[in-house]
């Protein structure tokens, strides 16, 4: 039993409990970085000028510029006085000599307000030098053209045991990358003050990151920086570290005007200028034996990592250690590789690289099963990983036995047997629409794979009057963080909601803090929060204890009110703080937390990263218009596994929600870039909601089921909780394979369905086509060929 995992009588976490902001949502009052920037008096604006060439030297005249009223100044290199780059690895030239992408920010125009910065943006000339450019991963792959440190993850003998299994097969699996599309476009708002010192308000994950950046371009100490998030419009990733570059520009601004200065990208702007998640390409061979069950894997993926290495090679790392994702495979060979291509630097998204080996197991199960003659629902379950066994990289995969009880839950209340007979016999009556149903697991680790940011910190102040105001290194991004953050110091000082408030994320509070990312926010800084709130409690046990005539071992704090063991009087907490104040004793705390636990070399890809595994399953039913590839998702059913909740309707909103992201990707979001030879060469095709699709209320399925596992409590984690932010996006793979199911019903019994990633209605179609015309065609189909 962890002390960190209890819970006392009657805790204010694992109830519903509405988001902190949620009125101010509703509203419109809830500010944002831009909202502060817009209400400053004097504020200049900040506008890129872009590249028009996806590779090339450039020579740049910005004195046109100046003739736009209203322009103050041009940002260019020979205006840092620090280090001009905005990355991780000296890789990513805040002011390039050569553009790397179309898009790529060039300079920087600061107006008086936000049309003059544009007007002057027009203005400024830019001569290109063209240079040789890698559009997609199929030309890096050519070319040869890869960036960081390959990785390998490995077990046992997986050729040798490919030679040996009764049934080998093999294949190329691609997807697509995706747009974080976050409400909130990245925003940066900088304020030079009086001392010389830099205040800036970020839409930022990471803000100690931000403020080290910021720090290195301007050549000062981290120490004359301090950077806020009061909340983000959405984050998912992508502004774990590409904000720093922009917070960096508009501290610059801020130092050569003495003005504030905001960068607030457009809607176009940030599409053409961030990351996405990483498209990759895999080749793989795999073996089973003759009852199905998994032998080997040996796996070749290459990653698209645009034009610098921004976090590819974390995100590689977790993509190796989740191909196996619930699935026991003896022998393994995975070799990971990043390409470097001219596109934007593809970055951090929800799942960190983990959807993207998920997805090459559940694209060859749902590939091989029709071949093998076993349902693949049945060739599923039977793979789980049992108690005791390991993962490819050596990790004991904890609580096992919790996979198979989800999945036979969800197939029970979700009634998958009698559907899939009436599924069965709707798709024996129609001709033209065919309906599909499935079921997909999810196994996924929980803690950052660099060992350093599994750390956190947290700040509690106990006022006089019993208020309490929490600080900790977590950031808002809609998640509901804050929310947790509350509830738990409500409980560890027995206190109700409404007598905590929380304090916006500040680096001059909490510094050194971690991205709130990796799904770990409420692990880490909860701790950090409980740490800080029972440090406060203990002493304030000592002064309850006197004025109670008690052992302070026998104090109870709840609902606001301190009692005593065997006693009927009690105090107010707010009478104990105040007499704790005059008995001198100190009323706040620093808190901190740190996993542990963990090991890992990255080296060997060996150890063990992760401090728990969350699991899941999902049900999905859908249904396909044979004439257009047309769909609709009838039904989803979730069981997920999020430990003891600390707030379950939170929890649900963002099982919903990350679910609905993962469809988008897997079936309606498609970037497109221009890979031809012409003039726009590199552009991204899909720049606005009219042309990238988003999931929108009519793909929201028609019945939505949640249900949280229960008895689900986990030792060693703060109040037996689990994370839930990224493990149930990729739920979203049982619509993937359903609608295989769907599209193979089109065709001959046994028809193996190969589905483009996103599954478009346009490829839909494509893959009804090809199951029609499989009729009589001799099976396994030669792409996934049986050796």
């Amino acid at each position: 039993m962890s002390a960190l995992a209890d819970r006392p009588e009657n805790p204010v976490v694992g109830h519903r409990a509405v988001h902190e902001s949620a009125a101010l949502h509703v509203t419109g009052a809830a500010m944002y970085t831009d909202d502060i920037a817009t209400q400053t008096h004097g504020t200049l604006t900040a506008w890129p000028v872009q590249s028009t060439s996806a590779h090339a030297r450039v020579t740049i005249d910005v004195s046109g510029a100046y003739e736009v009223p209203g322009v103050v100044r041009v940002l260019t290199a020979d205006d840092v006085p620090g280090l001009n780059d905005a990355g991780i690895r000296n890789d990513e030239p805040l002011f390039p000599s050569e553009a790397m992408f179309y898009g790529h920010a060039l300079v920087w125009v600061l107006g008086e307000t936000q049309e003059a910065a544009r007007l002057g943006a027009e203005r400024v000339k830019v001569e290109y030098e063209e240079l040789p450019s890698l559009i997609t991963v199929h030309d890096a792959i050519e070319a040869q053209s890869f960036m960081g440190t390959p990785r390998t993850v490995q077990r046992g003998d997986a050729a040798a045991a490919l030679a040996s299994s009764a049934h080998v097969f093999e294949g190329v699996t691609e997807f697509a990358g995706q747009e974080h599309f976050y409400l909130e476009t990245h925003a940066s708002f900088a304020v030079r003050d009086s001392e010389g010192q830099y205040f800036i308000q970020c839409s930022t994950q990471h803000p100690t990151e931000t403020q080290d950046l910021v720090s290195h371009v301007l050549g000062i100490h981290a120490n004359e920086v301090t950077v806020q998030c009061l909340r983000m419009g959405g984050g998912f990733g992508g502004k774990e570290m590409q904000p720093h570059g922009f917070a960096a520009i508009a501290a610059l601004g801020a130092k050569l005007t003495g003005r504030p200065v905001r960068v607030r990208l457009n809607r176009t702007q940030d599409l053409t200028m961030t990351g996405k998640r990483h498209p990759f390409h895999i080749s793989w061979k795999v073996g089973l034996d003759e009852n199905g069950m998994l032998q080997a894997l040996d796996a070749v993926l290459t990653a698209d990592g645009g034009w610098s290495i921004d976090l590819s090679e974390p995100v590689l790392g977790r993509a190796l250690c989740h191909l196996d994702n619930a699935y026991w495979i003896p022998n393994v060979h995975a070799y990971g590789r990043i390409a470097k291509t001219n596109k934007q630097s593809n970055t951090a998204y929800r799942g960190f690289g983990g959807p993207q080996g998920v997805f090459l197991i559940e694209d060859i199960l749902g590939r091989v099963a029709p071949t093998l003659g076993i349902d693949p629902l049945e060739l599923r379950r039977r793979n789980f990983y049992q108690p005791g066994q390991t993962t490819p990289y050596g990790q004991l995969v904890k609580d096992a036995e919790r996979m198979p009880t989800i999945w036979d839950q969800l197939s029970d209340e979700a009634s998958i047997a009698e559907r899939t007979v009436e599924i069965e016999a709707f798709n024996a009556e129609n001709r033209d629409v065919k309906r599909g149903i499935s079921m997909t697991p999810i196994k996924f680790g929980i803690s950052f794979n660099f060992a350093a940011f599994n750390q956190a910190g947290a700040l509690v102040h106990v006022y006089k009057d019993g208020s309490v105001l929490v600080n900790h290194g977590g950031t808002e991004m809609g998640q509901g963080l804050h929310t947790k953050m509350l509830q738990i110091a409500a409980t560890a000082l027995g206190l109700e909601l409404h007598q905590v408030r929380l304090a916006p994320t500040r680096t001059d509070k909490v510094p050194n803090t971690s991205a709130t990312a990796a799904s770990s926010g409420a692990d880490l800084n909860g701790g950090a929060v409980k740490n800080a709130c029972d440090q406060i409690r203990e002493r304030m046990a000592a002064v309850a204890g006197r004025l109670l005539g008690v052992d302070e071992r026998d104090v109870r704090f709840g609902g606001g009110f301190v009692t005593a063991l065997g006693k009927d009087e009690r105090v107010t907490f707010a009478e104990v703080a105040k007499a704790a104040y005059f008995q001198r004793v100190q009323l706040f705390a620093a808190g901190y937390y740190r996993t542990a636990g963990l090991h890992w070399n990255p080296e060997l890809m060996q150890g063990s990263p992760f401090k728990y595994f969350a699991y899941g399953a999902a049900a999905t039913e859908v249904e396909v218009d044979g004439f257009t590839g047309a769909y609709r998702i009838r039904r989803v059913d979730i069981v997920h596994d999020v430990g003891d909740s600390l707030s379950p309707m939170l929890d649900i909103g963002q099982i919903e929600g990350a679910y609905v992201q993962g469809m988008g990707w897997l079936t309606l979001e498609d970037l497109r870039w221009d890979a031809s030879d012409g003039p726009h060469r590199g552009r991204l095709q899909t720049q606005s909601a009219s042309t990238y699709k988003l999931p929108s209320f009519s793909e929201m399925p028609e019945e939505f089921t949640v249900r949280l596992f229960q008895n689900a409590r986990e030792d060693g984690a703060v109040y037996g909780s689990k994370a839930v932010g990224e493990p149930p996006f990729m739920l979203a793979f049982s619509a993937r394979e359903a609608l295989r199911q769907a599209v193979a019903a089109f065709g001959p019994a046994g028809h193996s369905v190969d589905l483009a990633s996103p599954a478009t209605p346009e490829s839909v179609y494509w893959a009804v086509e090809t199951a029609r015309s499989a009729e009589g065609a001799a099976e396994p189909e030669p792409e996934l060929a049986a050796v």
